[in-house]
């Protein structure tokens, strides 16, 4: 389908993919494992980060959505980019801006300043990753070759989060929290000198910079996350909170009204037209509003309540990396054979059970008798859904807008972890309140004058009342979480439809044109 309103397409004689390399794949892979991985990399060090640098519980969630926020903000620019300046180009410099901002984050002194180096991060990352997607695009013959290489990218996509949480562990444990941010300067610079060896540059595309769609857009959603933390802080009366979210709203509908004057939105809307496109979209924003939650409020967990160390924690998480990379190679292997919509019903099914089953964890709860199970039952329908979601999201799109359908459908994974951990901060804030006001009168009865000082200074109440406190603001976020994840499969289940011609171009005998 195209659009008015929609660039025009290039005048080629040969179609630009196919013949995609084992190293290609690997560099590309490289690159989105590390711009993953850091949105939870950190998740392991928060409470060192906390100590050292001064934040509080509820701000503590911006050091993650300092950096999601650029992220998906800046997708859209960033895909849009590749495709006017060439991919790998593009590419590149945005794996350098992410160097650098890691750099800085290892460096920072203050709050302030590592939030800055975070969101300097995310605009690297918005810029690298949309464009890796739409090498593969680009790269690897529409079917099996280009099935096989999705199933790696989106293994890599949803076990990156996994992985995050027990490299994090390992490098805490053994080094500083600094070390999260440092050891990517070696991995990126690695890409950068591989890139050109291995990687095609793409032919360059006519167009222009939506300049103002990007920052409004942003700007909207930097926002409405700021709306959801200011209300777990302050409460939804709060004038601040209002006036966020007032703001957003206003912004993000002018940024609406831009994207349909603008004659090349970041935004094309057109590729909303597809019923199945519209449907991976919403689908994955409800997927990734549960999994950036669920991870962020469980490392918490286990370090805090079951008293975990680093390495431990991050080690806890490794069985979870495994069970989605067998899910998404077996998505990927059984896709030509039954079609996508059969693994997002049962993957979305899966990840609600798990966390349901996580929301009956209590102070109480062990690691192998109350978090493995629901933990690989969630990272399985993971597995399950990742594949298919993006195989589905790109289907038929042409090349010259693979860069903007890859960006579009990594800013719903990034926004929707941005705002879903901002709304389950919010929820988890409201119910760890009102666990804090029954425990406080408990713990003031038995203490002592000293510990009556210390709670009187810091708010906080000691172990094992704060335990129980942690524990009923998790659990009330998981059972929010659950919401979202069934969302998702009641759009996989009534929204996708997968015809037979879709079938036939997972096995590479459809024509490669976008679908009306």
């Amino acid at each position: 389908m195209t659009s008015p309103r929609s660039a025009p397409a290039p005048r080629t004689t040969a179609p630009e993919r196919g013949g995609g390399s084992v190293m290609a794949l690997l560099v590309i892979a490289s690159c989105q494992l590390m711009v993953v991985l850091d949105i939870t990399i950190v998740n392991i060090a928060l409470p060192h980060i906390q100590t050292s640098l001064g934040f509080s519980t509820t701000d503590l969630s911006w050091v993650v959505s300092a950096y999601t926020l650029t992220f998906g903000g800046l997708l859209l620019l960033g895909g849009r980019t590749g495709d006017i300046l060439g991919r790998r180009r593009v590419f590149v410099c945005g794996v350098l801006l992410f160097v650098v901002g890691s750099m800085a984050a290892g460096l920072a002194q203050s709050a302030g300043e590592l939030l800055a180096a975070r969101a300097f991060q995310g605009a690297g990352a918005a810029v690298a990753s949309p464009t890796a997607l739409a090498l593969i695009s680009t790269t690897f013959t529409e079917g099996p070759e280009r099935n096989r290489a999705f199933g790696v990218f989106a293994s890599v996509s949803a076990a990156g989060g996994a992985l995050g949480l027990m490299a994090g562990g390992v490098i805490v444990e053994w080094l500083d929290w600094r070390w999260v941010f440092f050891v990517n300067v070696p991995i990126g610079l690695l890409i950068v000198l591989a890139a050109p060896r291995w990687i095609a540059e793409s032919t360059r595309r006519p167009g222009t910079f939506d300049i103002a769609g990007a920052l409004t857009a942003t700007a909207g959603m930097v926002l409405l996350v700021y709306g959801f933390i200011r209300a777990a802080q302050d409460g939804w009366g709060d004038a601040f909170t209002i006036a966020s979210f007032a703001l957003a709203i206003v912004i993000l509908a002018l940024c609406s009204r831009v994207e349909r004057r603008s004659r090349q939105p970041v935004i094309p809307l057109h590729l909303f037209a597809d019923r199945n496109r519209r449907g991976t979209y919403a689908m994955m924003l409800s997927l990734a509003a549960a999994m950036f939650g669920m991870f962020f409020f469980l490392s918490l967990f286990v370090q805090n309540v079951l008293e975990f160390s680093p390495l431990k924690a991050g080690f806890a998480f490794l069985p979870v990396s495994a069970i989605i990379v067998t899910g998404a190679r077996t998505t990927a292997r059984l896709l030509p054979r039954f079609g996508p919509k059969p693994f997002m019903v049962t993957g979305a099914v899966l990840a609600t059970a798990g966390l349901i089953w996580l929301t009956r964890v209590d102070v109480h709860s062990t690691y192998a008798g109350s978090l493995l199970g629901p933990m690989l039952v969630f990272g399985l329908g993971m597995g399950l859904q990742f594949v298919s979601i993006t195989v589905t999201a790109l289907s038929g799109v042409p090349a010259w807008e693979s860069g903007a359908a890859s960006g579009l459908l990594n800013t719903h994974q990034q926004v929707g972890g941005s705002l879903g951990l901002s709304l389950l901060t919010t929820v988890f804030g409201a119910a760890a309140g009102e666990e804090a006001a029954r425990q406080a009168p408990l713990f003031l009865t038995g203490a002592t004058a000293d510990e009556k000082l210390r709670y009187a200074q810091s708010g906080r109440l000691p172990a094992p009342y704060a335990d129980a406190v942690l524990t009923s603001g998790a659990t009330t976020a998981f059972a929010v979480a659950a919401v979202f994840t069934a969302v998702a499969a009641l759009i996989a289940l009534f929204v996708i439809r997968i015809r037979t011609a879709d079938i036939e171009r997972l096995n590479g005998r459809g024509s490669g044109t976008q679908r009306g």
